[in-house]
């Protein structure tokens, strides 16, 4: 037995199937069951019983996933400890960020850092999706939570604030609500489908409007965006996305109930790699330089002065 055969069960028992395990492993389900089944042989014994529901561990299974996940968790832990001693701005560096920081403000910044650190290769993961920087799903990640896991270092960039926009021809013809205590009512609304339920805003804005007045949903905020400048309607987006529009204007006050922070975060053991630490001070940097935007007072000369919350 070697290290491939528990990432196979590893992989086959956390997607519950040869497809999903195949693309977790970046090869195809042929393979993946062609791997199993020379395992199972090899061993005598059944790993994983096949159901229409998908695969599911047998006794002599679990007891293989559990010694497979204790051998990955030391490796990572390994790899994150070697990597944190490396000294050369150079090497591979993963960053997790939402499609919308990427889009505004984050591709600028790592343009930047790759004519200060050409040595360094990017991958940028977009995913609203909290990536496991524990398993090193990624090396650092630009979230907007606050780290909760001791094993995390972050670093508060700043608030992230949203206002609800529309663009100046609908604004024109449906007026824009500034002194409304109601900016919502009497506009169709552009929203998040109604399965999203763990984005702040989504919430708020289903407590807050009529089902019928939202006209058209979509789980992406930059399709939101682009919905809003074809004058579908108004949506509430962050300030950051908002205001650097030309043809767009805020149809109402900064919403503080769905205020949240910008965080830069990498694990504890991987701060002090060189090109980990690179990252911190320049991209960190740049983005704190943008703060002003983040927070919504870049475009204080056109937004209402007061606040919903």
């Amino acid at each position: 037995m070697d290290w491939d055969d528990l990432r196979y069960v590893l992989a086959i028992a956390r997607g519950g199937s040869l497809a999903a395990a195949g693309r977790a492993l970046a090869v195809n389900a042929s393979t993946v069951h062609r791997r199993l089944d020379g395992l199972e042989a090899r061993l005598a014994v059944r790993l994983f019983d096949r159901t229409p529901s998908g695969f599911h561990p047998t006794g002599a299974g679990e007891r293989m996933i559990d010694a497979a996940d204790r051998v990955e968790h030391e490796i990572i832990a390994v790899d994150r400890d070697l990597t944190g001693r490396d000294t050369r701005l150079s090497g591979r560096l993963r960053i997790t960020s939402s499609e919308t920081l990427a889009y505004r403000l984050l591709t600028d910044e790592l343009a930047s850092f790759r004519r200060h650190h050409p040595g360094i290769h990017l991958e940028l993961l977009l995913d609203n999706r909290q990536f496991d920087l524990s398993r090193r799903e990624a090396d650092i990640a630009l979230r907007a939570t606050r780290p909760t896991q001791g094993d995390l270092f972050g670093r508060k960039i700043a608030d992230i604030v949203w206002a609800l926009y529309g663009s100046a021809e609908y604004l024109a013809g449906h007026g824009g609500g500034d002194g409304d205590d109601d900016p919502l009512r009497g506009h169709d609304l552009i929203g998040w489908e109604q399965a999203v339920t763990q984005v702040k805003v989504a919430g708020w804005l289903a407590a807050n409007a009529a089902d019928d007045a939202v006209v058209y949903r979509s789980s992406s905020i930059i399709n939101q965006l682009v919905a809003v400048k074809a004058g579908i309607g108004l949506a509430i987006l962050p300030c950051y996305l908002g205001d650097p529009e030309p043809d767009l204007r805020r149809a109402g006050p900064i919403i503080d109930d769905v205020t949240t922070e910008l965080w830069v975060i990498t694990h504890k053991a991987l701060k002090q790699t060189a090109r980990v630490r690179a990252f911190l001070d320049l991209v960190g940097e740049g983005l704190s330089r943008r703060r002003a935007l983040l927070e919504g007072r870049q475009a204080a000369a056109q937004a209402p002065s007061r606040a919903v919350g």
